[in-house]
């Protein structure tokens, strides 16, 4: 759980602050429960997800599969931001499963597209059903406001993050 310190400012200070009266403490880690929260997720996952003979990793893939079926490997990587080697990884994986196909990109014979096969979209509504008891965990005792604001506040760390990635790779500031 995140601490949150209540400034101690007084009042009439805190009308000079832009930020609101409280903040995290310097020593507090919100990456922590982040850490837990994903921990905690790959948990579930991976229990749900064994009896079909799939790992937590690749639950990612294979949802966006099932909503993007036939994009590139460069798209994918893209999408689900992750490096070319964890792509041809764990597609390298789906593929023995037998539950895709990769084929060439017509547009870019350089390239590969991913398919879902006849046993990968069977199993579809059972990760599509996987993923939304996941969720109602997750947002369990939530009211609509708080799971909309959740939702947003969660990717909007998760840009925040990817972004000055992006700027220290960019930069070589690692």
């Amino acid at each position: 759980m995140v601490t949150l310190m209540t400034s101690s400012l007084k009042s009439s200070e805190l009308n000079d602050k832009s930020d609101s009266c409280m903040c995290i403490g310097k020593n507090e880690c919100i990456g922590r429960d982040i850490s837990h929260l994903f921990r905690s997720i790959n948990i579930y996952l991976s229990n749900a997800l064994e009896p079909h003979g799939l790992g937590s990793g690749q639950f990612p893939f294979f949802m966006r599969l099932l909503h993007h079926d036939g994009v590139s490997q460069e798209s994918l990587a893209n999408m689900l931001r992750y490096d070319r080697a964890t792509i041809t990884r764990s597609l390298n994986k789906l593929e023995d499963q037998g539950y895709v196909i990769r084929k060439r990109d017509p547009n870019d014979k350089r390239a590969y597209c991913v398919y879902l096969t006849e046993e990968g979209r069977k199993m579809g509504p059972i990760l599509m059903e996987i993923g939304a008891n996941l969720n109602d965990v997750l947002l369990h005792g939530f009211n609509d406001d708080e799971k909309a604001m959740f939702i947003s506040l969660v990717e909007k760390a998760a840009m925040n993050i990817a972004s000055e990635n992006e700027i220290k790779k960019a930069s070589n500031d690692w």
